[in-house]
């Protein structure tokens, strides 16, 4: 039986209760792109939105990082904001040094801009731990992921990783793996549905590509807290436009 879940609350955003939340990135590769990516959003029906620094030009220079994070949010007042620095190791845009990866969501996380940060399961645990207590004093909640853009491996491994980045703190585990065959989804599914019966947090889980595209849509029936859509451009493959996730949604919520 599933515990009740305890939600994370990101503005108005309450993450973990009711239909799943559709989150969007941003993934503008300069101010300009980003403003008008931004601007979109507002009319969109978007619970959460993504900045992917690691698309932005500028993301090595940190004041530049926290002018343009200062114009996302003269934007976007009240949307809930996730700041992720995707390492290429994980599907990312580029690659980074543990110190400057770390100094950037610091630096970010004590802005007050921000309310959910994403840090990457297998960077150095003895930081990790740190920057979530520095993130938790300033209000701000933490994704722990991992993404495998290769494979999808084991269920007992997908428990692993989830329960891991519990227990280095996370408010949110986060898992998006790429399956070579459809079984593949499934075992993303059961261990979705297994964690969820073993924690009271919001969980994220994603099986990636066209393949794995029902995971982003039934999530509420699995246990995924979260589902990543797109407007414009997809920032991950399989994801779905969110006026059609919007819509499945809601058909799925209305049978459950």
């Amino acid at each position: 039986m599933a515990q009740t879940i305890k939600p994370v609350i990101a503005k108005h955003v309450s993450i973990g209760e009711g239909m799943p939340k559709i989150c969007v990135s941003l993934i503008g590769r300069n101010l300009e792109e980003i403003r008008q990516e931004a601007l979109a959003m507002q009319a969109a029906d978007v619970d959460v939105v993504e900045w992917r620094v690691d698309f932005y030009e500028n993301v090595d220079d940190i004041e530049k990082v926290k002018s343009a994070l200062g114009s996302i949010r003269s934007i976007l007042p009240s949307r809930p904001l996730i700041f992720t620095f995707r390492t290429s190791r994980e599907g990312g845009e580029r690659e980074i040094d543990e110190e400057s990866y770390f100094r950037l969501n610091e630096e970010v996380a004590l802005t007050g801009q921000v309310d959910l940060v994403d840090i990457e399961l297998f960077m150095n645990e003895e930081r990790i731990r740190p920057f979530i207590d520095i993130a938790h004093q300033n209000d701000v909640h933490v994704i722990v992921s991992n993404h495998d853009f290769q494979q999808t491996p084991p269920k007992e491994e997908l428990l692993s990783r989830m329960h891991r980045a519990l227990e280095l703190g996370a408010d949110i585990p986060k898992i998006s793996m790429m399956p070579q065959k459809i079984s593949d989804v499934l075992t993303l599914l059961d261990a979705t549905c297994s964690m969820h019966e073993q924690t009271d947090h919001p969980i994220i889980t994603i099986s990636m590509s066209g393949q794995g595209m029902v995971t982003r849509i039934a999530g509420e029936l699995f246990g995924s807290a979260l589902t990543f859509g797109s407007l414009r451009n997809e920032s991950a493959p399989g994801q779905v436009p969110v006026e059609d996730l919007r819509q499945t949604l809601k058909l799925f919520h209305a049978t459950l």
